[in-house]
Parts: C-alpha cells; sequence; structure tokens
C-alpha cells in the first residue's frame, strides 16, 4: 500500500534557561491513503508536538525540529516537508495538510464570525472571488451537520455551543480537500452525544474524500471506534504500535495496559481505577519495570461486592438528608421589550426535586445546556433561584442574603472545571490555598495556615516545596489537585464537583477520581459530581439524576440507570459511550 506521509526519525526539542526536553525522540510513523492511525499516550507523550511537527507549526524559540523527514505523497511528486522554505510550506497547510486543534474557542477568533473565518482559509488557498467562497463555506456548514448555516454564518465562536464551534473547526479544515487530517483531541470536553456525531461525521468526510486521519486522544475508547491502527506514545517516543484489535487484545507494553486499565468500566464497580502505576515503575535511570499483572486480573481483584454495596446503601439511606431542593426553578432573561422588560425567559432549571444524604455522592449527568452546571451554582447560591426551596440541615437557605451565606461558604464548596481559570495565575499555589482560611478565619495564625497548607498538598499528592510554585507550571491534573486542596481547605461537608475531571487524562483521570474518594471516605464528605461523562459518574456515584431541558429525566441507583434505563433519552447517552469493547472492534473488521 502506497504511504500517504512517512514520519522518519523524527525529533523535537525544546531549550529553556533550566533544561533541554526532547517532546519527540526518534518518532517513526507510517499513514497510508484512507487510513485511520489513532496516537493515545498522557499530557506530555509526545502526540500534539508529532502533529505540529507535521504542520511545521513548531515556535522556534524554544522548540525546534533536530532530526528526521517527514515525507509527504500526495502530489507528482514525494516532497520532505522539513526541506521546504517557510513560503513553499504554507501551500500545503490548508492545501494538503490540514488540522482540528484541541479547543476550538482559542483556535477561532473571536472578533471575527465563523463564516468570515472559513470564508478566509478558502479565499486564501483556492483563489475563489468572495460570492464563489461564501456558497462553499455554506456547503461545508451543511455537510458538517450545522443547524441553520447561514445563522452560523453570521455567529461569532462566543455565540455558538462547544460542539457547533468544533463542527465550524472541522469545515475549516475540510476548505480545501486535504489528504491528511491531523485531528488534535477535537472530543476531548465534548458531550458523548456530541462526540458521537463528530466522530461519526468525520468517518463520513473521510470515506467521501478518501483522506487519511492522524487522531491524536487519550480515551482509548474513542480510538477503538474510529482507528484501524494504533501507536502508543510515553515520555516522546512510541512505545507500541499495531493493529486496533490486537491492542486492545492483546497489549504487551505496560504503559499500554495501563491506559486499558484507567477507564472506567461500565459493567461492574471497582472499589477503586486501576492506574499507569500499578503495571509498571521505573528505577533511578529511569528504565521501565513491568508489574507482570495483567488488566483483567487486577480490575476482578478491585470489584464491589453486592454485600458491600448493600452495606454502604443501608448506612447512606438510613440518616435524614443534609440537603433538599424542592421544586427548584432557575431562569434567565433571553429577550426583552423596547421598554427593557423581559419578553422570554430560559429555563436552565425548570421544577427540580431530590435529596442528598450525608456520605451519598449523587451524580448529576446530561449534555451541555440540560441545566447540571446551573443547577450545581444555584444550590450553593453561587446564582440566585427564581423560585423553589433549598433545604441544607435544616435550615431553608434560597432567600439567604450574600451577608448570609458567608458563614455557609465553609460549609458548602465547589471544585470548578477548569482548573487554569479557577486559580489567579499571579497568585502561588500556596497563597491561593491560604487565602479562604485567611478570609474565615481558620486557625489561630498564619503560621498554623501555613502548616495547614503544606499537609494539604501532601494529601492531594503535591510536596510542600510547591508552595512557592505558580498555576502554569504545572499539569492540568496537578492543578486540579490544586483545586481540590483549596477546598478542603476549609474543611467543607459538602462539596459539587463541577466537570472536575472532564479535560484530564484518563490515567490522571483515574487518579483524581481515586483521590476524591479516598477523601469521601476519610472525611465523610457529600457530593454532587457532574459530569456528562456517564462512565465517569456511574463510577463515582450512588444515585444519579438524568438531566435534560432543565428538567429531570431519570433518577435512581446509577448502576441500575445504566442497566435499565427508564428513557429513550438515557438510553441515548448509554448508546453513546465509546465502549472499546472486544467483540465491537471484532464487528467493525469483520
Amino acid at each position: 500500500m502506497q504511504p500517504l506521509l512517512d514520519i522518519k526519525n523524527l525529533v523535537t526539542e525544546f531549550r529553556t534557561d533550566n533544561e533541554h526536553v526532547k517532546a519527540v525522540n526518534n518518532v517513526s510513523i507510517t499513514l497510508h491513503k484512507g487510513e485511520t492511525i489513532g496516537i493515545v499516550g498522557e499530557s506530555g507523550s509526545g502526540k500534539s508536538v508529532t502533529s505540529l511537527s507535521c504542520m511545521r507549526l513548531i515556535p522556534n524559540p524554544p522548540g525546534k525540529i533536530t532530526n528526521g523527514e517527514i515525507i509527504y505523497h500526495g502530489r507528482e511528486e514525494a516532497v520532505d516537508l522539513l526541506k521546504l522554505s517557510e513560503k513553499d510550506m504554507r501551500s500545503y497547510r490548508g492545501n494538503d495538510l490540514a488540522m482540528i486543534f484541541q479547543e476550538p474557542m482559542t483556535s477561532l477568533n473571536p472578533v471575527f464570525t465563523c463564516g468570515n473565518q472559513v470564508l478566509e482559509a478558502i479565499q486564501l488557498h483556492q483563489k475563489l472571488g468572495r460570492k464563489e467562497a461564501k456558497k462553499l463555506v455554506l456547503k461545508l456548514f451543511k455537510e458538517v451537520q450545522l443547524p441553520n448555516p447561514e445563522r452560523i454564518y453570521k455567529a461569532y465562536p462566543h455565540e455558538i455551543s462547544g460542539g457547533q464551534k468544533q463542527r465550524v473547526m472541522i469545515a475549516m479544515a475540510m476548505s480545501c480537500n486535504p489528504s491528511v487530517l491531523i485531528a488534535d483531541e477535537p472530543t476531548t470536553a465534548l458531550d458523548v452525544t456530541v462526540q458521537k456525531t463528530i466522530l461519526e461525521l468525520m468517518q463520513s468526510l473521510q470515506k467521501k474524500h478518501e483522506m487519511g486521519i492522524i487522531f491524536i486522544t487519550h480515551d482509548l475508547g474513542v480510538i477503538a471506534e474510529l482507528a484501524d491502527r494504533v501507536v502508543v506514545m510515553y515520555k516522546g517516543r512510541v512505545v507500541e504500535e499495531g493493529k486496533v484489535l490486537d491492542i486492545f487484545s492483546n497489549p504487551q507494553h505496560p504503559y499500554t495496559k495501563g491506559l486499558l486499565a484507567c477507564r472506567p468500566p461500565l459493567d461492574k464497580r471497582l472499589h477503586w481505577l486501576p492506574t499507569v502505576s500499578d503495571f509498571m515503575k521505573r528505577d533511578e535511570n529511569g528504565r521501565i519495570i513491568e508489574t507482570h499483572r495483567s488488566v483483567d486480573e487486577l480490575v476482578n481483584d478491585l470489584v464491589v461486592t453486592p454485600e458491600e454495596r448493600k452495606t454502604r446503601h443501608d448506612i447512606i439511606y438510613s440518616k435524614e438528608p443534609l440537603l433538599e431542593v424542592r421544586n427548584l426553578k432557575t431562569h434567565f432573561v433571553s429577550g426583552t421589550s423596547f421598554l427593557g422588560k423581559p419578553t422570554s425567559f430560559v429555563k436552565a432549571v425548570d421544577d427540580v426535586s431530590f435529596n442528598v444524604y450525608p456520605g451519598e455522592t449523587l451524580g448529576l449527568v446530561g449534555e451541555s445546556g440540560c441545566g447540571k452546571t446551573t443547577l450545581g451554582r444555584t444550590i450553593i447560591k453561587l446564582i440566585e433561584p427564581t423560585d423553589g426551596q433549598i433545604i441544607y440541615k435544616g435550615q431553608d437557605i434560597s432567600d439567604y442574603s450574600q451577608k448570609q451565606m458567608r458563614p455557609l461558604r465553609e460549609d458548602m464548596q465547589i471544585i470548578f472545571q477548569d482548573p487554569y481559570s479557577s486559580l489567579n495565575p499571579r497568585k502561588t499555589i500556596g497563597s491561593a490555598i491560604l487565602e479562604p482560611m485567611t478570609v474565615h478565619n481558620v486557625y489561630n495564625s498564619h503560621e498554623e495556615r501555613r502548616q495547614h497548607v503544606y499537609e494539604l498538598l501532601e494529601k492531594v499528592g503535591l510536596k510542600s516545596e510547591h508552595f512557592n510554585r505558580y498555576p502554569h507550571e504545572f499539569s492540568g491534573g496537578q492543578r486540579q489537585r490544586i483545586c481540590i486542596a483549596r477546598t478542603l481547605a476549609l474543611k467543607p461537608q459538602f462539596i459539587i464537583c463541577d466537570e472536575s475531571v472532564s479535560a484530564l487524562d484518563v490515567s490522571v483521570q483515574a487518579q483524581v477520581l481515586n483521590l476524591l474518594n479516598e477523601l469521601r471516605n476519610e472525611f465523610s464528605f457529600t457530593y454532587i459530581f457532574i459530569s456528562h461523562d456517564l462512565s465517569v459518574v456511574k463510577f463515582m456515584s450512588d444515585r444519579m439524576i438524568v438531566m435534560n431541558q432543565g428538567k429531570i429525566e431519570e433518577m435512581g441507583s446509577a448502576d441500575e440507570i445504566y442497566a435499565n434505563p427508564k428513557t429513550a433519552y438515557t438510553q441515548t447517552l448509554i448508546d453513546a459511550i465509546p465502549k472499546g469493547e472486544i467483540e465491537d472492534i471484532k464487528k467493525k473488521f469483520a
């Protein structure tokens, strides 16, 4: 089979004042026409740097491609992209090789309409007039199944949903019919239903245009649905490569085994999730030592028995509720008259009622826009309710002023979705954790508080010497641990976790979920765990609420809802989960 893109012995290095890192270290990958290669690995494994190297988008300084060849075979003559001038390389970008970036909000320009941004790419590469280019944009928007293409054409990025922004990015990437499409984590923060639609869309576009796709992700479930071959990267190197079925049915490298085991299983409930460290460790010289355990062996040792499940259920639900939500409504004004009077409303939370019991984890799941985050924020009065009651420890707090709520803030906390935007970049992480203790006058002196911060950092798997570092010096998983430490600083009883693991690697996600469960067991926390990922919610939760358009669609035991969904909406959410089952992969290649 004729190769389309041949990456040979690629080395990409980054230099800083203190260190010299080989982010991509002697990587070789071959992509054929009409083939999808999945590249998987944790943050820092070199996946994205490999893709950016192919597009010649490595910022210099601090980065530089120091070795290798990237041979593109899509034109009459094969060409080494690394030997082209920047001017010549521009004719290949977009025309022959296109890229969908991980975060559409940061890769779309906020001051231009979506239509104009795709139009610009078309006019730049295809030399079409504005009228013809606009027709092509609208045709592309229709092809990527955007609702009302004319409206999206005129809309700015902030006016459309995450899934719609990602489709605009796909339309832009597809605008010049590229031979190679590089998709860098294009579905990471999307709902499972939107993710499924995006994956199906990419597959249909691939068949139509016979593209080669390099699909980068940390989610092996997605790879099982989409890819023909898998490349597993770890610390800049390829540690395993093979057909999807071979990798999933018989992984050879301990790192691959760890990645496969990190995903929360849907058919059983575990005490805790396995992580990569359960399958491998590194000695003083950095060599990998395997622990010689199979994925199935380890997972079977961790299964919660029905007796253990019943004991926990009886303990939790024998108590009085900690929180009672009664007929809660949160409405936002969506239209006003000429005189400024409200004429229409968005019913973000629409007559919702439920109880939460001490020590329970209540899962809240649904698509973007279903009202789950608004509900969470309304419960702790970050958003004022329109109507209804919020009864916490027997007190109706729904009409409490901000001043009345302040003493309760110690008891009711929230872990936000994005750890980077919820930490002040100008404050060290030590002072960020200290601040709520100072505000609420916890402990008698500054030194006692400081000592408690050291203890909290150790508790969440960080080190006391990290106290004076800034947020940008940490990985995504570490930043989320810092936010958890800050939440624990006030010793709360009730915590809302709002999509707190949605943007993390599966291995880091497993570590954070295990940490949240350990802390719940140690300190008797009560959680409301909000997520669009039903498999994560099922692992974490005792009971689960499925939300749809501001209302409760279904409520009950997490295991029962997954096994026997009562509504078509819940069934759709379950069906959309990328499961990565061996039998499904066999059917795909049958």
